[in-house]
């Protein structure tokens, strides 16, 4: 059997934190996997892991590459995806990895990368853990550990949690989302995938409440929101109100949204800037019920890592020293 391959990718922030970086590869390599791109450690210029043609040469090499790894794993999230959609060889990719080819793995600023992947390729790629603030964390998750591998090893799997409330629910559609900044800021590009009928799954992170209720008022203007079949919180870290919202929070800005949309909203997704996160394949058909204030998503259909590699064990998290 093979190891799994795992390819750094670094197409946002450079990597600030070099002691989380180091853990990461640690783990992963203590977990049996084979790491390359180890190079984009190393890169800086301005704010981002390299200059724009760097950073779009690494996803780019993707359709070229003699050999695929089994994993493209972003390091970190930040700011700097965006400027490199209008570079991206869109046909070529579909074309190289359209059959499942490697994996593409991050969160939070990588949203930009998975909605244009997927509005100009039709690529399913995965919303989970990074390397850095993940797999490198001083205590990482071991929640999040497991789902990410039982995902990318399985062509099915699921998630539960406990959902507030006394509603109930059954939809399904697929299911696609992300950083909700990101995503609101490439509505009406072409980047922005045209998704009816879909679970939409949204998180964020240092954004004031008004500013959170702002961008999902956005999505619901410019109708993306109400052509959905659910509206699936995640983490909303670090979103205080101020002195001057005088007890406004995000639970007020939430419980105005439901009132003007026709859609679903369901709370506590463990996904987003907090340890414990689900691993999510952008654009998979997907089920989501709640009953009894237990909500659970359950998906299929997407490409998993292929028979007869080595993977590591989903219920033991590394130790490194």
């Amino acid at each position: 059997m093979t190891s799994t391959t795992i390819r750094l990718i670094a197409p946002s922030g450079y990597p600030h934190d070099r002691p989380a970086m180091a853990r990461g590869v640690a783990r992963l390599r203590a977990a049996g996997c084979e790491l390359d791109g180890l190079d984009v450690l190393d890169r800086a210029d301005l704010r981002y892991a390299g200059a724009d043609p760097e950073r779009v040469a690494d996803i780019n090499a993707l359709a070229t590459a003699d050999v695929l790894p089994d994993i493209a794993l972003m390091i970190r999230g930040g700011y700097g995806a965006t400027r490199l959609l209008e570079h991206l060889h869109y046909d070529a990719l579909r074309e190289r990895l359209g059959d499942g080819g490697a994996l593409l793995v991050g969160h939070s600023d990588f949203t930009a990368l998975q909605l244009a992947l997927y509005a100009r390729s039709g690529l399913t790629t995965f919303g989970g853990p990074m390397l850095g603030p993940d797999f490198g964390a001083a205590e990482p998750s071991a929640f999040t550990w497991q789902h990410f591998w039982q995902t990318l090893t399985s062509p099915q799997a699921s998630g539960s949690w406990s959902a507030p409330g006394d509603a109930e629910l059954d939809v399904e559609g697929p299911l696609w989302g992300g950083n909700l900044a990101v995503l609101c800021s490439l509505i009406g590009t072409p980047y922005f995938p045209a998704i009816d009928g879909g679970i939409l799954y949204v998180e964020d992170i240092g954004e004031p409440p008004f500013r959170i209720e702002r961008l999902l008022y956005q999505l619901h203007l410019s109708g993306v929101l109400d052509r959905q079949r659910a509206l699936v919180l995640g983490d909303f870290s670090q979103c205080r109100p101020s002195a001057y919202d005088n007890g406004y929070d995000l639970d007020a800005g939430f419980a105005q949204i439901s009132r003007v949309t026709r859609v679903p909203v369901v709370h506590g997704l463990p996904w987003g800037h907090e340890p414990d996160k689900l691993t999510l394949p952008f654009g998979a058909p997907a089920r989501l019920r709640v009953a009894a204030g237990q909500a659970t998503l359950s998906f299929g259909g997407y490409p998993h890592l292929p028979e007869g590699a080595s993977r590591p064990d989903p219920g033991r998290l590394p130790e490194i020293p």
